[in-house]
């Protein structure tokens, strides 16, 4: 007889300034799997960088996270108020997600998805570039589970880019 898989124990915490250097590291993680797709240049530093991280802990309206998986450093996801895509700013936009490899396929960053929803009561947009092939069924899985029906996306160009955009609310 098998024995039963334990549930993960998941921790969703708010990233404080000190741990800024740790979330612009899983960054540069994000961003190398990004550059399988998308055109993401290094910088002259061996870097990808990512500008706007500071304003995650000057603007109220910014909310970044740290994701631990039994007590293990698993992600990051960075919220914000108002959407980046369609300029809505009544919106919770989940502007970055990412899950650490060996983190991945295993229904928690579903798990952490939800409870980010749940954390911030409203209307969500979440966004996919259409050249992440692999994010799209994800998100549309996810939502689904979350909401009890399938959410149709939208398609939207902003800047040279393609998107689909899920829109729902959370209570």
């Amino acid at each position: 007889m098998k024995e039963p898989v334990a549930r993960p124990f998941i921790e969703i915490v708010a990233a404080i300034r000190e741990q800024q250097t740790v979330v612009a590291n899983l960054l540069e993680l994000y961003a190398h799997d990004f550059s399988g797709f998308y055109d993401v240049d290094l910088g002259p530093d061996g870097r990808f960088g990512y500008a706007s991280l500071p304003l995650y802990w000057t603007d109220p309206n910014r909310h970044p996270f740290l994701i631990w998986v039994d007590r293990k450093l698993a992600g990051f996801a960075l919220v914000k108020r108002g959407s980046e895509v369609t300029g809505n700013q009544n919106v919770w936009d989940l502007v970055e997600f990412f899950m650490a490899r060996g983190f991945r396929r295993r229904g928690i960053g579903t798990s952490v998805a939800h409870e980010l929803w749940r954390r911030h009561p409203g209307t969500w947009e979440v966004r996919v570039l259409e050249a992440n092939v692999a994010a799209f069924p994800f998100w549309s899985r996810a939502i689904a589970l979350f909401t009890g029906k399938p959410v149709p996306s939208i398609r939207l160009e902003k800047v040279g880019d393609s998107w689909s955009v899920f829109s729902f609310e959370t209570a």
